[in-house]
């Protein structure tokens, strides 16, 4: 069963929420995956961040997900692991409410292939996630993450 469920939309509409991303913590061996966004990127350039993107008008979370993950790693979903939701909200570069909903997707053994919109990657552990150019928000995700 996945944790995207519908539902997390609907309650966040009633939050006064605008906007939606989805964003997947892509793991392996007790490591994060965190790509750096382009310096020339007009919101946040240069901070590293977990692959994530904004949900399109008619799109499910988990269609936006699939969609997000294969521009920006090169391949889609797979596994969603049933036990890890997090959510944050910020407002984005156009000034909507927007909520952000991160779920756990095991690597298994596939490559990554970064878009064009990520200048790099790299693996982080517990003890070295707080040597990134992570957003306080995804830190916090990050930690939960480990933290499970």
């Amino acid at each position: 069963m996945t944790v995207l469920l519908e539902e997390l939309r609907d309650s966040a509409y009633r939050d006064g929420v605008e906007g939606f991303v989805v964003g997947a913590v892509i793991h392996q061996d007790g490591s994060a995956l965190v790509v750096t966004r382009s310096e020339l990127d007009d919101f946040l350039p240069g901070i590293d961040e977990v692959p994530s993107g904004g949900v399109e008008l008619g799109e499910t979370l988990v269609t936006a997900l699939n969609r997000e993950l294969s521009e920006e790693v090169g391949f889609a979903v797979g596994l969603i692991d049933g036990d890890f939701l997090e959510t944050f909200d910020y407002r984005s570069g156009a000034g909507k409410a927007t909520r952000q909903f991160t779920v756990s997707v095991p690597l298994a053994g596939r490559a990554i292939r970064l878009s064009d919109e990520h200048v790099a990657c790299k693996w982080v552990t517990a003890e070295n996630v707080g040597g990134t150019s992570c957003t306080l928000e995804t830190r916090r995700v990050l930690d939960a993450w480990f933290a499970r």
